[in-house]
Parts: structure tokens; C-alpha cells; sequence
């Protein structure tokens, strides 16, 4: 599986996680977002996405540890993984430049911009790493 995860790059940047090594990624409050961290497996590959100020995928992760109740959550019914770093996208690929291809037009952060965790198809992601003018090898 592949997925899509967003954070504000002033709270924890792609950058943060390539010099962290790993992340648990915590703190997810939506039904939705949860139950996606809840299907993602180790070694799933996950697209990193600046909020707010960038809109833009900048790098690629992947799962290192599968869901587990999310620590700063006061009861076990949240989740959160753990993620580490793969490498940067050679080239950032804009919001703009998705919202502009046909073929991401079903896309969740086009359809369901919100969400902060997102599932993605092998074809979108692979799409992504052409517009980022990256391969995973």
C-alpha cells in the first residue's frame, strides 16, 4: 500500500525527519485519518506533504512500526506509526501541479483536502514520483 501524510513544516518538516531518523507519528484526532494509520503495514511507502505553507509533497517515507495506541492520547482508542525518512523527491511536486493532472483528479488530497492521512493508489504514487522526478531505486 502507499499512503499520503501532511504536516505543517514549521511543526515537523520532512526536514525534521531526515535529521530525526524516525518519527512517531501521533497526535491524529480524525476518525478517517486513524483508521488509515490503522491499515498501514511496515514498509509501506508514505508521501510526505507540507500544509499550509509549501502545499507541496517533498519527500518519501515508509512505516518502520505498524499502528499502535497513539502515547499522547489520553485513551487507546486513537493510533499512531512509526515513520523514517527514504529520501527527498528531486523536484517538489506543488498542489497546483496535482489539482492540474487528469489522471490525480481522484486523488484524496484533491478530493478530501482535510485529511491529514490518506491512502493513495500504486498509480498515483507512481505519478508523483515522475512529477518529482524521482525513482525509488
Amino acid at each position: 500500500m502507499y499512503w499520503l501524510v501532511k504536516s505543517e513544516p514549521y511543526e515537523y518538516s520532512f526536514e525534521d525527519l531526515i535529521r530525526d531518523g524516525s518519527t512517531v507519528w501521533s497526535g491524529v484526532r480524525n476518525y478517517a485519518a486513524r483508521n488509515h494509520l490503522r491499515n498501514m503495514r511496515q514498509d509501506d511507502f508514505v508521501l510526505y506533504y507540507h500544509s499550509r505553507k509549501g502545499l507541496e509533497i517533498v519527500g518519501i517515507a515508509k512505516v518502520q512500526k505498524e499502528s499502535y495506541p497513539d502515547p499522547t492520547a489520553e485513551k487507546e482508542d486513537w493510533s499512531a506509526v512509526d515513520l523514517v525518512p527514504v529520501k527527498y523527491l528531486a523536484k517538489a511536486v506543488s498542489l497546483k501541479t496535482i489539482k492540474a493532472r487528469p489522471e490525480l483528479a481522484e486523488m484524496p488530497l484533491v478530493k478530501i483536502g482535510r485529511l491529514s492521512v490518506m491512502p493513495l493508489t500504486a498509480e498515483e504514487f507512481e505519478t508523483i514520483l515522475e512529477l518529482g522526478e524521482t525513482n525509488m531505486y
